[in-house]
């Protein structure tokens, strides 16, 4: 069983609605032990997508301080963030890092060429698997000029939204920038995130998929951190059965929690 959900959104987060006590609630409900929330800080965002992916980082920490307090004796709240890798905002992430007393930080790419994904307009007219390597082309960018992260979130988020979903996705086909990625966080001491919210995209794997685990673990990756990526309390541990008879299969059994910017080690308990 995974007892902690290391990726979550609430209201904060301009992609949710849902208040941050509903997920705590929500987490107790399902068994964990532990939490962290993990609001989106996506600077510069494209102001053509209409979303805001940034917070009040003030309200945040006195919202988790009073939470924190409230439901002290039933689960643990961790304070992170999503930060939204971006080569010139390096600085910028630095500064708000630096400012507060974080626990937890994952570091993500949602934008390709100021695009996001998401949206069609990335894929209409372009070759699927191009438009991919791009993405990877761009996250080791990213995280070349961008180090103050703990965990790389989501590696293969982009198959969630790829026509193909992610059906025909083969390592080999992007293995030079993969393996780049991949030896770059080893080298860096970071984490690799497994995000079940694949599943719930519709992908037969969480993200990343297995071959890109696998090739972690091939090239000496051993830290793993574990989300649902959740932005309601619905989500929370999305499929974490799932992901445990998958990372069982693969022999992992224990991911990291970060507190204070230090990783501490969680043992994936078995349950027959």
């Amino acid at each position: 069983m995974i007892k902690t959900d290391c990726h979550m959104h609430t209201a904060f987060s301009s992609d949710s609605e849902e208040p941050m006590e509903m997920m705590i609630k929500g987490a107790i409900n399902k068994g964990l032990d532990s939490i962290c929330f993990t609001e989106h800080m996506d600077l510069e965002f494209p102001k053509k997508y209409e979303l805001s992916f940034v917070f009040d980082i003030d309200e945040y920490m006195n919202s988790i301080t009073w939470l924190s307090e409230k439901y002290r004796d039933r689960i643990r709240i961790f304070k992170g963030i999503e930060i939204g890798l971006k080569p010139n905002l390096s600085d910028q992430y630095d500064r708000i890092l630096s400012s507060y007393d974080w626990d937890f930080v994952i570091g993500s790419t949602h934008l390709v060429d100021n695009i996001d994904p998401y949206y069609g307009e990335y894929w209409e007219g372009k070759d699927e698997k191009t438009q991919i390597y791009h993405y990877f082309e761009c996250i080791y960018k990213n995280i070349s000029a961008c180090n103050n992260y703990d965990s790389l979130g989501h590696l293969d988020y982009i198959l969630r939204y790829a026509p193909s979903k992610g059906t025909d996705f083969s390592y080999n086909d992007y293995k030079d920038i993969l393996d780049c990625i991949l030896k770059h966080i080893i080298d860096n001491n970071k984490s690799l995130e497994i995000n079940s919210a694949g599943y719930k995209a519709g992908l037969l794997a969480p993200n990343p998929s297995e071959s890109i685990i696998k090739s972690y673990m091939e090239l000496g990756g051993t830290s793993f951190t574990i989300g649902s990526d959740a932005h309601t309390s619905l989500h929370i541990a999305y499929d974490f059965d799932r992901l445990n008879k998958l990372l069982e299969s693969l022999n992992i059994n224990s991911y990291k929690v970060y507190a204070a910017r230090k990783p501490e080690t969680r043992q994936i308990i078995t349950v027959n």
